[in-house]
């Protein structure tokens, strides 16, 4: 379906077709009508398939439309991240650019600067209020937030704010808003926690659920099992005398990354680290250094693996397994964009493997086991039904360039 297929007003059209954007991805085509009505929604779809669309599209075409108090707050966007944050509000200005819709941006770092710029949109009633929950429960205590004329909430990547513990965050907001709100959630997965929370917040909402996306198939996806002190090891195979191009070694705790990004450096590697334990200035910086190539490997926690957007990533490292499927496909999905190849690495120790079954399960194969280097001694067997999947190394040498 093309976008000139639904209800959207000429200057919402307008600035897609400036942008580029033709056809509609099948949550966009589901989910438009369904906000345009009116009604609350629930939709479970995966980072990566057009969800930002699929929200601020019908919110902008109504808010050009219909009756909205110009000084007031008329959309609140709730995002886990500042760089999602940052991010759907970027996309807000291009969608907006034949719109006449404001947007202000609230998310957390030291900068008073930032804070004030942040005081003011939230004062002057921008339309579209983008906001990391913690910052803005910040400027809501300080009494000069008025939620009252919202009409539009928007729950985004609602089961990682609730890993991230936001949920009381989130109801104490909802707190703030009229009766009247329209509530729209997008979740990437639907466990009890998140079910539980929709029956609270959303009225007979109408329910999309799109399947789980599986990897692109250009995207080359081997794993070395090993154990856990062999991984640096792995690393240092891979690395010694050869340098990715781009890359991003995922690691599931702030701890580990700082440890890999240790070593990495030792190995004379250029590298960034990407944590919540950085202030907001230190990872724009990072991210900016890695978009421009002055970083070549990018050490970073699961809050890099939804939203980025960088083509040319050529490798994907998986320092630990992921929790679950669907976090493989977002860390992956950073590799093989734009047409490009990509190569996809994971590290499996013995109590990894039970998760890594899970993601083969749900990709319906198994994925190619690299055997080790020697000098890093055996390996633990893995428990698969199949096991004929054995290489020799020779693979290691893909989507990797010499030094120089």
């Amino acid at each position: 379906m093309k976008f000139s297929d639904l209800k959207l007003q000429g200057s919402v059209l307008e600035a897609l077709d400036a942008m580029g954007f033709d056809e509609c991805t099948p949550i966009q085509e589901q989910a438009i009508p369904i906000i345009l009505e009116g009604r609350d929604l629930i939709a479970v779809a995966q980072t990566g398939t057009g969800k930002t669309a699929a929200f601020l599209l019908p919110i902008l075409n109504k808010l050009s439309t219909d009756n909205y108090q110009e000084d007031a707050i008329n959309c609140v966007v709730m995002s886990p991240t500042r760089e999602l944050a940052q991010q759907i509000d970027q996309q807000m200005e291009g969608f907006s650019y034949f719109v006449p819709a404001s947007s202000v941006a609230v998310y957390g770092g030291n900068d008073g600067t930032l804070f004030e710029q942040q005081k003011k949109g939230l004062t002057l009633g921008a339309d579209v209020v983008i906001s990391t929950p913690g910052r803005l429960i910040a400027h809501l205590s300080l009494g000069y937030v008025d939620l009252s004329k919202v009409s539009f909430f928007v729950l985004d990547e609602a089961d990682r704010m609730l890993d991230m513990g936001f949920y009381e965050d989130i109801m104490q907001i909802f707190k703030h808003l009229p009766a009247t709100c329209q509530v729209v959630m997008f979740s990437a997965t639907m466990p009890a926690k998140i079910q539980q929370m929709a029956n609270t917040i959303l009225k007979n909402p109408a329910e999309i659920k799109l399947a789980a996306s599986k990897p692109a198939e250009k995207i080359i996806q081997a794993a070395y099992i090993c154990y856990e002190n062999q991984k640096l090891g792995i690393i240092h195979s891979l690395f010694t005398n050869e340098v990715p191009e781009r890359a991003i070694v995922f690691a599931s705790s702030k701890i580990k990354v700082k440890e890999v990004a240790r070593s990495l450096k030792m190995m004379k590697l250029n590298i960034g680290e990407m944590h919540s334990d950085l202030e907001q200035p230190q990872r724009e910086h990072i991210m900016r250094e890695f978009k421009a190539g002055r970083i070549n490997i990018l050490v970073a926690t699961d809050i890099v693996s939804r939203g980025i957007d960088i083509d040319d990533i050529r490798l994907v490292l998986n320092y630990d397994v992921p929790h679950d499927s669907e976090d493989y496909v977002h860390r992956i999905g950073r590799t093989a964009r734009a047409n490009n190849d990509g190569v996809a690495i994971t590290f499996v120790n013995e109590k990894e493997q039970s998760r890594f079954r899970s993601i083969e399960r749900f990709l319906g194969k198994d994925i190619y086991k690299i055997s080790l280097p020697e000098e890093l001694g055996k390996a633990p067997k893995y428990k698969s039904s199949d096991n004929k999947h054995k290489g020799n190394g020779h693979f290691r040498k893909k989507g990797i360039k010499k030094r120089g």
